[in-house]
């Protein structure tokens, strides 16, 4: 397996960072998707129907089958990533993806949680300070909501949620894949997920159906990027183990968020960056304890 992605850079570090940048793509063209009247219901079928399609090819990482008394591991993390994407596409619908991206950075502390609790491993010092600064960052790109936007506290109630099912995830996938292989568990997790949400999204005409013909470009892109930066992340986890570490990266993404709003949201026709010079230098200030974070873990954790 290659060590480098890049000239002294790991791939465990590559691959979260990028994730977090597709990540961003995806929630713009979803947030578009949902403007344009597709339910979080459909989104989601649609999105794990292409993640099940592109996870087939980790079939090559090889690995083992185990006996059929251990099929409830990917069944259960299948079911948690369901969870954690169905509260991400409501949270979506209902808030600005400059708040639900960066709340859903609030999984880093849990995974750090889920990971003491669930695993016979300690997190370095500089690791716990780097969740400590994320999720200080996270609170201020929070403390810049406008005070406008309606549904704010179920947007961050949501995202919340859906932080803490994809945190339980992470670490379930680094503590259950190694019996399996990630060649195995991986494909056979998305299957399952994919299997879940085929009954969700199935409306009656002139319902979603009859507004999503306007949205079907954004849905369609937005469920293949959010399907390469999950085989980005999950890989990245299943294959290195470091679960924490990918987190903190993938933190990153409520920095591209913020961003992306403000230089190409208007792209996908997202008006967030209209909301004022004081709200875009309170999330900045976030983003740049974001970034320091992301710094500790580059300098504490190479070889």
């Amino acid at each position: 397996m290659l060590a480098l992605a890049t000239p002294g850079l790991p791939l465990h570090f590559v691959l979260p960072l990028a994730s977090a940048v597709v990540y961003v793509v995806a929630a713009l063209f979803l947030k578009r998707a949902a403007e344009a009247g597709v339910g979080a219901w459909r989104s989601t079928r649609v999105c794990n129907s292409f993640a099940a399609v592109l996870f087939t090819p980790l079939w090559l990482l090889g690995g083992h089958l185990p006996d059929a008394t251990m099929w409830w591991q990917p069944a259960v993390v299948a079911f948690l990533f369901l969870l954690g994407q169905l509260l991400t596409m409501l949270a979506l619908r209902c808030g600005d993806v400059s708040i639900t991206t960066p709340v859903l950075g609030l999984k880093i502390i849990l995974v750090a949680v889920f990971i003491a609790a669930l695993l016979p491993e300690r997190l370095a010092a500089g690791l716990w300070l780097a969740v400590v600064l994320s999720s200080a960052g996270i609170g201020l790109l929070q403390f810049s909501r406008p005070p406008s936007v309606s549904k704010v506290g179920a947007n961050i109630l949501l995202a919340g949620l859906a932080a803490a099912a994809y945190a339980l995830f992470d670490v379930l996938v680094q503590k259950w894949v190694p019996a399996w292989g990630a060649g195995r568990f991986l494909p056979l997790m998305m299957g399952f997920a994919a299997l879940y949400s085929l009954p969700f999204g199935w409306t009656r005409p002139g319902t979603d159906a009859a507004s999503s013909k306007h949205a079907t470009i954004p849905l369609l892109a937005g469920a293949a990027c959010l399907a390469v930066q999950a085989i980005m992340f999950v890989s990245s986890i299943a294959i290195y183990h470091q679960a924490a570490v990918a987190n903190v990266l993938y933190s990153s993404r409520g920095l591209w968020s913020v961003l992306a709003v403000w230089l190409v949201g208007h792209w996908f026709g997202n008006r967030e960056r209209h909301h004022g010079a004081r709200i875009l230098l309170w999330r900045f200030l976030g983003t740049i304890l974001l970034m320091i974070s992301i710094m500790i873990v580059l300098r504490g954790t190479r070889p």
